[in-house]
């Protein structure tokens, strides 16, 4: 199967791509770009130097709402994606979104639009970044996290596999969830375990530690370590724990 390469693509020298890739309109490709077998790269995406995409991936799809959805409607900018990152097998990257250099984004994952993603970000196997969500560089997300809409993952942060943010304590109910919607924040160098569960609008600590399945309730302060259900904290993370310290 051939591939089409819009001829309004600007595309860099070096460029590799397998059978049945889709190109479009508008499209940047750095210098040393390779795309996997039957990629799509929609309207306006920038894909840097270096990049490489593998097969099945979608590249800068435009998002399609529903009718009681609470994400922001409107224009979108490009799908950005910086040098040197690596897109996953079948993984879907929304326009709007920047994604830094040097990034790992693995098969299956979803980051949806509006999310501001830096440079070094692993972003798990399957893993789902929901819209309007910043990630902060050197941050590692595992696989099958759920990282919800207005989530904000400083750096030098650690998710461990199966991890779940929320946003709504209402579950959609009542008008008064709109005004309250909020995802937690995780504070730079902070790690959280395998399972936890992290209510709406919770802050953790800088270079806090969350032990496996907590369920986090309340603001976790910085340098502890919390664990149970609810989440309380037990002791201070040892100073040889402490990233400044390594």
């Amino acid at each position: 199967m051939e591939s089409r390469i819009s001829a309004g693509a600007h595309v860099g020298r070096d460029f590799a791509c397998g059978a049945g890739c889709v190109v479009h309109d508008d499209v940047s490709i750095g210098d040393g770009v390779t795309l996997g077998n039957h990629v799509i790269v929609y309207e306006g995406t920038e894909l840097g130097d270096g990049v490489n995409v593998a097969d099945f991936a979608v590249l800068g799809k435009q998002p399609r709402l529903g009718a009681r959805s609470t994400a922001k409607s409107g224009s979108l900018g490009p799908l950005r994606v910086g040098a040197g990152t690596s897109v996953g097998s079948h993984t879907v990257l929304m326009a709007g979104t920047t994604i830094g250099e040097r990034c790992i984004v693995g098969d299956n994952a979803g980051v949806r639009e509006r999310c501001r993603i830096g440079d070094d970000v692993i972003v798990g196997r399957a893993v789902t970044v929901e819209n309007a969500t910043t990630i902060g560089d050197r941050t590692r997300i595992q696989t099958g996290a759920y990282i919800t809409a207005y989530v904000t993952l400083e750096e030098d942060v650690f998710i461990a596999p199966m991890v779940v943010t929320t946003n709504d304590n209402y579950m959609g109910r009542t008008e008064k969830r709109l005004a309250e919607m909020k995802g937690c924040t995780v504070r730079r160098r902070a790690r959280v375990g395998g399972g936890v569960h992290i209510l709406p609008g919770v802050e953790i600590g800088e270079e806090a530690f969350i032990a496996t399945g907590a369920i986090v309730t309340r603001d976790i302060p910085p340098r502890v370590v919390a664990m149970g259900v609810p989440a309380r904290p037990v002791r201070d993370v040892p100073a040889e724990e402490l990233l400044e310290n390594q």
